[in-house]
């Protein structure tokens, strides 16, 4: 298998896999690593099904059944992929839109170029051999956490490629800024949805606990959703005298709803240790039921990210207490931090 991550955190997945899921890693570059799946997490689908069922974080895409081919040239490159997919298509059919993905780390300079000049050559080779289905090819992939199949190629380097049929979205993505976002922290939140699966809507209430700036909290606003901001410090930008943020200068760790009330989406973003953010902040709202959804974003700059990862895991965890549909994810647009999402 091959799992493309966020350039930096090789060493991260590598221990992920290592040290939580007991595989071995074969061989490793900028933003991706080659596994050995061991037997005993193969199963009868195959190593798409271990990586849909996985726990993983660090990837952002999963490749199973990869290949890897060589060129020293565009053209030779272009060809050999262009071989290997035709051959991979005998006696399938298809009839609607594939997706076609290419790709690469971004640090080898020079690299994007190689890449498209390759992708192009590509693409004349297969309208010459089946214009249908080239017509057929998006660059995009779904939205959200699922099986894709297509055409995924990862570059190596400038003559080395991965080439595979079946890729794995573990939801994370790039997401488009908004120029009256207080913060850039605005994109964790967006992106975090497309993990869920679900995203604040109009009339729903949110509490967000350490909301300044307020990025967070204008991402529901923006959406209908009545929001309290709970922070000691100023709001800003599209979140700065919303009608729909009620703005509360208090702790967030001493914040309470009042009553029975109940909100249907806890946010939660704050600079603090990550166990006292966990055991002091979110389990009295997840034991009390004072939220339906939960997204939390927690900073793990000061601690072992895969030790943590590890405890978030278990059966004893603050979040496994209230079921198995939470989602341990490092985003697109995380740095060191995890983001987990979920509902109760």
């Amino acid at each position: 298998m091959l799992l493309i991550c966020q350039a930096g955190f090789e060493p991260l997945l590598t221990r992920e896999l290592t040290e939580l899921h007991g595989q071995t890693m074969a061989e490793r570059g900028p933003g991706w690593i080659r596994a050995s799946v061991s037997p005993v997490a193969r199963v009868a689908e195959g190593d798409r099904a271990w990586a849909a069922g996985s726990t993983l974080a660090f990837p952002h895409l999963t490749l199973s059944g990869e290949v890897e081919l060589k060129g020293d040239s565009v053209n030779a490159l272009a060809q050999h992929i262009a071989e290997w997919f035709l051959t991979s298509l005998h006696g399938e059919r298809i009839e609607a839109a594939w997706p076609s993905v290419w790709a690469g780390p971004q640090e080898l300079v020079g690299l994007g170029r190689r890449i498209s000049a390759v992708e192009k050559a590509w693409g004349e080779i297969l309208k010459k051999k089946l214009s249908r289905v080239a017509k057929l090819a998006t660059p995009e992939l779904p939205r959200g956490i699922g099986a894709s199949r297509g055409l995924f190629v990862w570059f190596a380097d400038f003559g080395r490629v991965f080439v595979a049929r079946e890729g794995w979205r573990h939801g994370q993505r790039r997401m488009a800024d908004d120029p009256l976002a207080p913060s850039r922290s605005y994109l964790k939140v967006e992106e975090a949805y497309g993990v869920l699966g679900g995203e604040p809507t109009r009339g729903e209430t949110v509490c967000d606990l350490g909301a300044a700036p307020g990025g967070w909290s204008y991402s529901a606003a923006k959406r209908g959703a009545r929001v309290i901001a709970v922070d000691n410090g100023p709001l800003k930008g599209g979140a700065l005298d919303h009608p729909l943020i009620e703005h509360r200068r208090e702790d967030a760790f001493r914040f309470a709803p009042v009553g029975d009330e109940v909100f249907d989406w806890l946010f939660c973003d704050l600079v603090e240790e990550p166990h006292h953010v966990l055991q002091d902040l979110v389990a009295p709202w997840l034991e009390r039921g004072w939220c339906r959804h939960v997204v939390v974003n927690l900073k793990f700059g000061r601690v072992d990210p895969v030790r943590l990862l590890g405890e978030l895991q278990t059966t004893g965890s603050v979040f496994r207490r209230h079921g198995d549909a939470f989602l341990i994810r490092h985003l697109y647009h995380d740095r060191e931090e995890f983001t987990v999402v979920g509902t109760i």
